[in-house]
């Protein structure tokens, strides 16, 4: 596989994150009540970075967790014999909450899928709210994000990676090609 095209670098990375948070804050009204959830393991970082940017604009922090959904995904068999299952860590009432489930790439909304069905297991949120930062299309299940970073739209031999530095060393989204 080899990267194919550069879509955004760090610094549009953290224009996106900011315009999503000012678009969260608007749609809720602001903070009260509001809580983000990322899904591992990217999705827990850019949860993280959405909140310091919300809390840069209303001046209230957000409990942030993260949710790690891979006992809940339909192809768990297709993906190994023994999965490695990573700790989900939301430490705060989500009843009645507004909760922003967060994630790098929307593609099929089958992972979207697998972390609605988690989240029941932790209580009822009022509302669920998606942000992404890339929506690439493609989709196989009727998910729609609310928060989208960018629209990219890709072949289905291309695939897109969200590389940050907490995982990877290097901040940019790439779309990468499939030898």
């Amino acid at each position: 596989m080899k990267d194919k095209a550069k879509i955004l670098d760090k610094e549009a990375i953290s224009r996106a994150l900011m315009r999503i948070a000012h678009e969260i804050v608007e749609k809720n009204k602001g903070v009260e009540s509001l809580c983000l959830v990322g899904i591992r393991n990217r999705g827990v970082y850019l949860a993280k970075r959405l909140a310091e940017s919300i809390k840069h604009i209303e001046n209230e922090e957000v409990a942030v967790g993260a949710l790690d959904i891979t006992l809940y995904r339909d192809d768990l068999t297709l993906v190994s014999a023994q999965p490695v299952v990573h700790k989900t860590e939301i430490d705060f009432d989500i009843d009645n909450k507004n909760l922003v489930l967060v994630d790098d790439v929307l593609y099929t909304g089958r992972t979207v899928r697998a972390a609605l069905d988690a989240l029941v297991d932790f209580g009822r949120p009022r509302s669920i709210q998606l942000a992404v930062l890339i929506d690439r299309g493609h989709r196989e299940l009727p998910v729609r994000a609310d928060f989208v970073g960018k629209n990219i739209p890709t072949a289905q031999k291309e695939t897109v990676e969200v590389r940050i530095e907490e995982v990877d060393g290097k901040e940019e989204v790439v779309i990468v090609e499939k030898d």
